[in-house]
């Protein structure tokens, strides 16, 4: 059984009000939680009218925090925003899954982590670690000398799910424990969709494995966005509105927040949704996705643009 609640599933229905721009939506709310890969940008560029809905937001006064399932610090996630073309004054905060895994094993308050040792085995892309840099984690190389393990990034375009299952079951034989700091099924990326590295995980737990979830959809780091919006005086949930792109995380980890969504039709649903990026979804493609989805949004965008 995993050790983060499994997500309940939402009812299906088509009432989702569907928007050609985020500027029908801005009086309805002052509080922004915003997902990046699949809203902002694909990785390696910012989509089409993205930077300029962001800082509509900002002149309008409203409060904008940047919520991210990537594996890495927030500190490395700001750099790469503004490496490609967020800069940091567009924004409030930037809260990743990385870096609420890194304080939740430095504080191991929670009995799962509380038991996780100190020899970690980690599945990244080309050696990354940081997130645990200056923790007293020592790295090994081997699942034979670990004592718990981390799922922080994933190169799919290198190594599938497939090419990792003997790492998996070399984890399963010795009943090692597994953080995963990046629950993504999938991202966009210049070469399309691909697996990310939440696959792992999902895979690990199938085999018997336990799992311990940090990030979205699970609720914990959304209490972590409203904390942040509540210093900034907005404390009422119901004029908050968290924006992704992926219905399992983004649109989930809402509704279990009880917080309002917008989904992005054109991130990572896209192939399944929209003749091309930036047109919305018939309605009737629309209502094929959202009976089989595991939440409903609360209003549909094509894309992040104003």
């Amino acid at each position: 059984m995993p050790a983060s609640p499994e997500p309940a599933r939402g009812a299906p229905h088509i009432h989702t009000g569907i928007h050609s721009g985020l500027a029908q939506l801005a009086p309805r709310y002052d509080g922004y939680i915003i997902d990046q890969w699949g809203v902002l940008h694909d990785g390696t560029s910012p989509y089409p009218g993205a930077r300029a809905c962001l800082q509509r937001l900002r002149e309008l006064g409203k409060r904008v925090v940047i919520l991210s399932n990537s594996g890495r610090r927030a500190s490395d996630n700001v750099e790469l925003m503004a490496r490609i073309g967020f800069e940091r004054g567009l924004y409030e905060r930037l809260i990743s899954a990385g870096e609420d895994a890194r304080d939740a094993i430095q504080a191991r308050s929670e009995p799962f982590h509380s038991r996780l040792g100190r020899r970690c085995y980690a599945f990244t892309q080309d050696g990354d670690t940081g997130v645990l840099d200056g923790m007293p984690i020592e790295m090994v190389s081997s699942i034979g000398a670990a004592d718990f393990l981390i799922v922080l990034r994933m190169d799919a375009t290198r190594r599938d799910l497939a090419a990792h299952e003997d790492e998996l079951r070399a984890g399963i034989a010795r009943k090692l424990p597994m953080i995963c700091a990046n629950p993504d099924l999938s991202r966009v990326s210049p070469q399309g969709i691909i697996e990310a590295a939440g696959v792992l995980a999902r895979r690990y737990e199938e085999l018997g494995g336990a799992v311990f979830y940090h990030g979205k959809p699970h609720p914990a780091i959304y209490h972590s966005c409203l904390k942040t919006l509540g210093t900034l005086g907005i404390d009422d949930p119901r004029r908050v509105l968290a924006v992704g792109d992926s219905i399992e995380h983004d649109i989930l980890g809402a509704a279990r927040a009880n917080i309002d969504s917008a989904f992005i039709a054109g991130g990572i649903h896209c192939p399944d949704l929209c003749e091309a990026w930036g047109k919305p979804p018939s309605l009737d493609a629309w209502r094929r996705f959202a009976a089989g989805a595991a939440a409903q949004p609360d209003h549909l965008l094509p894309a992040f643009v104003w």
